[in-house]
């Protein structure tokens, strides 16, 4: 009876947090189809969708004068910096292989990049190719993005002195919403989704997202804007067919 009592309170618990209760499982995918859409922003841009924030240190690598840090990226109407994401799917296709054969946050000319990405829980590299300039990367899992508040829990937070790689584990527990930023310079900031399954992506440069291999079914879409929070849509996707699903924010 304790057994089933832990059992049951374990996945209340996880259900709370966000966390699917269900493992992935990677399956071939024969029949698969597509989820594909467009994130856009309507409205006037928040007064704070761009900081400044003066240099202050390192200016040989970083630049001088201020940098201009986007919290809200738009061109035109489509919204950047979105992460779109099938939201509970249980099985489906395997993780594609990284670039470099590795998942890898770098740090050049004192700015994290990509600003966002979508990474594989488990091992990471973290690299710094500034010379002569100290990084300290704090990386944090965002627990309640849904709720607009969410508390960062610190996943790992180390100074790295020197050129070159250091490996580390990505391993959020309630959330795959992740931040991250420099505590040597105020100035570099970056986002990553690290969730169990691969149907997940950033939006390209003019919005718009196409998730593919998806096993025919219905299912709850996801976007995740940094500043936003999330938008949810729904989509039946058809065998080797496309399914469209658009998110519209706004301040």
């Amino acid at each position: 009876m304790r057994g089933f009592v832990f059992v049951v309170l374990l996945s209340l618990s996880i259900l709370v947090s966000g966390w699917s209760v269900y493992a992935y499982e990677v399956t071939k995918v024969d029949n698969g189809g597509t989820v594909k859409g467009k994130v856009t922003f309507k409205g006037q841009l928040p007064s704070d969708a761009v900081e400044k924030i003066t240099i202050t240190k390192n200016t040989d690598v970083c630049g001088t004068g201020s940098r201009e840090v986007v919290w809200v990226d738009v061109k035109g109407n489509a919204l950047r910096g979105v992460f779109v994401f099938i939201d509970g799917i249980t099985k489906g296709k395997d993780w594609s292989k990284p670039k470099e054969g590795k998942y890898l946050i770098e740090q050049k000319d004192c700015r994290f990049r990509p600003w966002a990405q979508v990474m594989k829980p488990g091992p990471i590299t973290i690299r710094n190719s500034d010379k002569g300039v100290l990084h300290n990367i704090n990386t944090r899992e965002m627990i309640g993005v849904d709720a607009g508040n969410p508390v960062k829990k610190v996943i790992f937070n180390f100074g790295q002195p020197d050129p070159g790689d250091i490996e580390k584990e990505l391993k959020p527990r309630r959330a795959p919403f992740i931040s991250i930023n420099c505590e040597a310079h105020n100035f570099m900031f970056g986002f990553m989704m690290a969730p169990e399954h691969p149907y997940a992506e950033v939006v390209g440069e003019d919005g718009s997202f196409a998730i593919k291999d998806v096993p025919p079914g219905a299912y709850t879409v996801k976007a995740w804007h940094p500043t936003f929070g999330l938008k949810e849509g729904k989509a039946t996707v058809p065998a080797k067919g496309a399914a469209d699903v658009n998110f519209e924010f706004s301040k």
